[in-house]
Order: C-alpha cells, then structure tokens, then sequence
C-alpha cells in the first residue's frame, strides 16, 4: 500500500463550501485523493461506508444526520478516520463536543484556503504515522506468531528438564497458545532408528524434509487419540507431550505411531514411555523414565514402543552365571574351538536377553564392549598386532560405529571376531613346528601330576633343550616354566573349587609340600588358597 496517498471525503449542505473545496485547490499536490462529496449527513454516511476515506471534511450543522452524529458513526466504525469538523463561531460548543467524541480538530467558517491546507495536511501526517505503527503492530504480531512454535518449544523443552511449579508454569501457558489440558500427561520419546548411520550423506533439505514428513505422522497419529505437541529434540529424535489417556492406552498410541511410520515410510522408530503424570512440576521425572524406556531398544533393534515400569532390583541366576561362561568362552577361544566358543556365546547371550526383568541396557552393553575386548587381548596374546588389525578396528565399541547399538548387533560382532579368530588360530597351528609345541603343551596338561622339566618335554619331541625353550616361548608366548606353573595353578583353581583339600592339590600337581604351594600358589594368583575357594564359594579351604 502507498502510504504517501491518504483519500478525503467533504461533507457540507452549503454547495459554494463543497465547491470551493473540492475544485479550488490541486489535492493531488499534497497526497490527497478526493473520493466524494455529499450534501447531508444521511448521503454523508452513505458515502463513508462505501468510499471508505482515511480523512473527513464535514460541517456540524446538517439536515437528516448532523456532524456529532456523523462523527460518532463514522469512528465506531473505522476508529483511524481523521475528522475534521467545520464550525461556525456559534456552534464552537458543538465542536468541542466533536473533538470529545474523537473527532481530530475543526475549523471556523469561514475557512482560508491555505488554513484549510494545513489542516489537512497535519491530519494526512497523523493518519500516515498511525498507520506506520499499525504495520509495525500487525508486522510484530505476524513475526511473533511464526515464532511462537519456537518459542512454545524452547520453553516446553525447558520444563521437562527442570522442574517447575504449576502456577509458574500457567503464566507463559496462555502467552505461549499452548494447545493442551492443564493436568495428566504422558511424555514419549521417539527416535528414528538408525538415521544417522543411513542419512548422514543426504543433502540437507532432503534430510529435513523426511523429518517433517515423520513428524507430520506422529502429529496426525496423536490427533487421534488425545490433545498433544510433537517437536524435534535433536537430529533423530522427537519429543511428544500428550494429555494422559491412561497407561493402557499410552502403550497403544505409542505402537500405534511405531506401524503408522512404518507404513508409511520406509523407516522405523524406537519409542520410550514415561509413567502417567498428573501436574507439570513432574515433566522431569516423566522424561527420565521415557529415556529409560527407549534404552531398552538395545534388546529389541528397535521398531517398537516400551513403556517404563518400576524395576526389580533382585539380580538374576542367569547373569551371575555369565562370568563363569565368559572364563569358559575364552578358554575355549584360546584353544581354538570354534564350535565350543559360539556355543558358549550364544549361551551368555540367551542369558542376556532371557531374565525377567531385562538387565539395565547399560550395563549389558558394557558387558558387550569388556566381552570384546577380552577377545581382543586374547588374540593379541596369540598374535602380532599386524595379523589382528582388522579384527581389532571390527571390534571396537560399536557405540564409536553405529547410532544405536542393539545387542543384536554386538552378538554379530562378537560372533564374527570368535569365527575369524578362531580360523587365525587353526591356521596358526597349521605350522609343524607350532604343532609341535601345541602337542606338548598338551602332554603337560596332561600330566600336571608328574615333575616336569624343560629336558624331559624336549626329549619327549625329539628336540634339544635349547631350541625346544625359544620355539616353546615364541609359540606360547610364555617360558616353559611359566607355562607349567600357570597350567597347575589353573588345575588347582578347579580342584579347589571341587571341594579338594590344599594337600591332596599340591600332591596331585606334583608338589612335595603344602607350605611351597600354597606360597606359589599367592605369588601366582595374590590369593592363599582358601582366600581363592571363599571368594567363589565362601567356603574356606579344607
């Protein structure tokens, strides 16, 4: 619109006035376009409504509708309509009465041309510098109306982080348009699996785009059930604050958005469930528990809802028997049994996944990692680093690697590390000289019980004492000496463990005296036998 146009009305039952106003002077100079003139106040408003003037030029005393009348019209109906009265000097009361009813100033017939000019033309400035401020008013509101969904998140975001009080809260409620009921809610927590991994080269506005397509979803989805409010939280995650529909039902929409997103797209999202709350100071502790919740798609790979539920504390007979496999794992590892090693495994992680309840998913994923990287240490035991490179960059912490590790993924992981390991094994021993050691050190486990010295093992293999000690050490990664004494303490942990007496062990490894085993064996293991047997067992030693 070109504000440096303002158009005027003149209103007057003396003809020569409207006259000598409408044609005596070059309106268009000054900005001003004149859009009528009428005769009587009745034609006068007619005129108005339908010309609709920004400025009005009318007498006070008319036949049919006089100028205070048509002044409180004309403003009840646009209240920015510049008015300017013209008064005889009699009729001054009147025009006070004018200005009191909004009018914006008069003058006394009979009126100069250039008094009339000036007039004008401070009224035309009037309405041009109100109109400015209207556009800036109407502007704020338009920009303060595309901020208000940024504005309504940043401070949502805030109340699920810190708790605050109801009442405070109400305060920005109305401000902020916040489009739900004021008590019960549900908080969920919507991830997109595996966006990063799969999206991360995408152009940005394709990127965007897919998010607003799946957040549009869960929108549509929530509008469904119950009152809510879906916003980003971060690159692949949403944040949903919905009115309660009760604990069933919150379940139900949550698995609900999981199938619509996976019907619609070709993606899938992980949900997690806060506990129903009543009051907003509790957002908090409901997000917490919705963070908890989509955790526990470590267990499942994701595409599916969990809702939190208190936690039982007792810990599981599965789990505590996971050290112990693990032991036998990479035992069976070092050996080089394959079969026995995924066997093994697989039963660690049945033990995993199959308690009720769950184990906390950080502390599975923990065990993960340690899991790997005691099967890394074992093969950099065997191996020089070069051969087992690849190995160890394919087992790093799968957190380093992917978005969202399930333990799905860490099984594979694992699975894969004990097959190519195990085949690095196998295809170690293939030499004949390390087939060799192999075989002795297996005749020495064998025959723990006797004395065995590093002269009658060579000879046992056809090989001098000196190159049979440096092939031995370079194939066990130990001394000769070392390697006995570790095999025996190995054989007397499980006697001890067997309920066998510290005398019978020591004679049955070949050990002459109590004292000297005992002794050897704290130097090995920093524990006396009996501390050993209690720390498994809490039995002492007999």
């Amino acid at each position: 619109m070109n504000n440096s146009i303002v158009r005027m009305c003149v209103i007057d039952d003396i003809r020569s006035v409207v006259d000598m106003i409408t044609t005596r002077i070059n309106w268009s100079e000054y900005g001003v376009e004149l859009v009528g003139s009428a005769s009587d106040g009745e034609e006068g408003y007619e005129l108005i409504q339908r010309a609709k003037p920004d400025l009005v030029l009318t007498d006070i005393r008319m036949p049919k509708l006089d100028g205070l009348e048509l002044t409180r019209l004309t403003l009840e109906q646009d209240p920015t309509v510049k008015v300017i009265i013209l008064s005889a000097y009699s009729d001054f009361e009147y025009a006070q009465q004018a200005l009191r009813l909004g009018a914006f100033d008069f003058l006394k017939k009979p009126v100069s041309i250039p008094e009339l000019i000036q007039i004008v033309l401070k009224a035309k400035e009037a309405w041009q510098v109100e109109r400015r401020e209207q556009y800036k008013l109407i502007e704020m509101e338009r920009r303060m109306k595309e901020s208000l969904p940024a504005l309504r998140q940043e401070y949502l975001t805030l109340l699920l982080h810190h708790a605050s009080g109801d009442e405070a809260a109400m305060q920005r409620w109305e401000f902020l348009q916040v489009p739900l009921d004021r008590q019960g809610f549900n908080i969920f927590l919507l991830e997109i699996d595996k966006f990063t991994e799969q999206y991360q080269s995408f152009p940005v506005e394709e990127i965007e785009l897919i998010r607003f397509s799946l957040q549009n979803i869960i929108e549509e989805t929530v509008a469904g059930y119950t009152k809510g409010l879906v916003f980003r939280e971060s690159f692949n995650r949403f944040v949903c604050i919905a009115n309660a529909t009760g604990s069933t039902h919150s379940l139900e929409l949550a698995d609900r958005c999981c199938a619509n997103i996976a019907r619609y797209t070709r993606f899938t999202i992980s949900v997690g469930v806060g506990a129903t709350v009543r009051h907003i100071h509790e957002w908090p502790t409901a997000y917490e528990q919705a963070l908890k919740s989509l955790s526990y798609h470590f267990f499942t790979g994701g595409n599916g809802a969990y809702r939190y539920e208190p936690m039982k504390t007792e810990r599981s007979v599965s789990l505590a028997n996971i050290p112990a496999k693990e032991q036998e794992f990479l035992f069976a590892l070092r050996s080089g049994n394959e079969a026995k090693s995924i066997e093994l495994l697989e039963d660690i992680f049945a033990d995993l996944t199959g308690t009720d309840p769950l184990p906390d998913p950080h502390y599975a994923e923990q065990l993960c990692n340690e899991l790997a990287a005691k099967t890394r240490r074992v093969l950099l035991e065997k191996f020089a680093y070069e051969q087992v490179a690849e190995l160890e960059a394919k087992s790093a912490p799968l957190a380093r690697q992917a978005e969202s590790p399930s333990i799905a993924a860490y099984k594979a992981m694992l699975l894969r590390l004990c097959q190519e390991g195990c085949a690095l094994i196998q295809q170690e021993r293939t030499s004949e000289s390390k087939h060799i050691i192999h075989r002795s050190m297996a005749y020495i486990r064998e025959h723990l019980d006797q004395e065995l010295s590093l002269e009658h093992c060579a000879k046992k293999v056809n090989l001098s004492w000196g190159y049979y000690s440096s092939l031995f050490k370079k194939v066990a990664g130990v001394s000769f000496l070392q390697f006995v004494t570790q095999e025996k303490i190995e054989k007397a942990k499980k006697m001890l463990l067997d309920d066998y007496q510290v005398q019978e062990i020591a004679a049955a490894l070949g050990y002459e005296h109590r004292r000297y085993f005992s002794e050897l064996f704290k130097k090995q293991t920093g524990q006396t036998p009996t501390e050993f047997k209690e720390s498994y067992t809490g039995k002492p030693a007999p």
